[in-house]
């Protein structure tokens, strides 16, 4: 168990909701969480499973998920989510509760799956992304979005690599696309300014980079950018605060549009956790992104 667990479990053992100590439970017990917790705790109902294992690439793992409004506009908004999992770990269908709360919500939601280390390291697994994201752009009307209406939705490992696509214009471009097709990223507990690589997650995803800054978010924070949703938990011990807190400065300083929320109380898990149904009370994840997406 690691130490992230482990504080995991202590909280849930001090007292938390039952439904937390399930989520906490099952994520310590690292034998595919999150489809343990989709299966017991409920879903919204307004989003469907539209399509499954779409191709966006000629790859394995190059596939999307769908889901859609079940009472949906004509062209609705598109949101791309990009899970965590420190870059060696996910699968799109554990997180179904996240493309049908998006859905349900009035958005057209594609749940993307990439490579993982040990198969690709920096910057493959960005590069994936990037062709999903150009994919969806391209291909989001035929599912009832609306290309000019696309946004990111990543957290951790995930919000890691929405930024920065968002922020390093190289990989859409090398693809025939720019940053402009995005409307705006909602990055929920990212690392964006990490160095040195201190863990073993980064050091597998990032050590053989010939470039290390090359690798930082931070470092491409511009004018120009995406308007951004960035958001942590003071609670968060896995990545902390102070990630959010100088990307966004930075976006801030070079007269960018960026939105910046603290959820009292919340860890790194949970901020994720608070947008499925069962524990959306702990904080409202859910409602400030799709405000922040709704405005933008």
């Amino acid at each position: 168990m690691t130490i992230g667990r482990a504080r995991l479990w202590m909280k849930c053992q001090r007292g938390a909701t039952a439904v937390l100590c399930l989520a906490v439970s099952v994520f310590v017990s690292g034998c595919a969480p999150l489809t343990v917790y989709n299966t017991l705790t409920p879903s919204d109902g307004g989003g469907d499973l539209y399509k499954t294992d779409v191709a966006y690439g000629a790859l394995p793992r190059q596939k999307l998920d769908v889901y859609v409004p079940v009472n949906r506009a004509a062209s609705a908004p598109v949101v791309v989510i990009i899970y965590g999992g420190g870059w060696n770990s996910g699968s799109k269908a554990d997180y179904a509760f996240l493309g049908k709360a998006l859905a349900a919500r009035g958005f057209v939601s594609l749940v993307i799956d990439y490579r993982l280390v040990p198969e690709v390291r920096f910057p493959s697994f960005l590069e994936d992304c990037a062709r999903a994201v150009v994919w969806a752009h391209g291909n989001a009307a035929s599912f009832g979005g609306d290309p000019h209406r696309l946004f990111l939705l990543g957290h951790s490992a995930g919000a890691y690599n929405a930024v920065m696509i968002a922020l390093n214009g190289r990989y859409l471009k090398a693809l025939g696309s720019d940053t402009n097709i995005i409307s705006g990223v909602a990055a929920l507990a990212g690392p964006y300014d990490f160095l040195p690589l201190d863990v073993a997650s980064t050091q597998e995803a990032f050590g053989r980079a010939p470039d290390l800054g090359m690798t930082q978010p931070i470092n491409f924070a511009a004018k120009g950018a995406p308007p951004m949703f960035l958001a942590t938990g003071d609670g968060d011990t896995t990545v902390f605060p102070r990630n959010t807190y100088a990307l966004a400065d930075r976006l801030k300083r070079e007269g960018n549009s960026v939105t910046v929320a603290t959820y009292p109380g919340v860890g790194h898990v949970e901020i994720m956790l608070a947008l499925s149904v069962a524990l959306r009370g702990k904080a409202p994840v859910l409602d400030d992104v799709t405000q922040f997406f709704k405005g933008h």
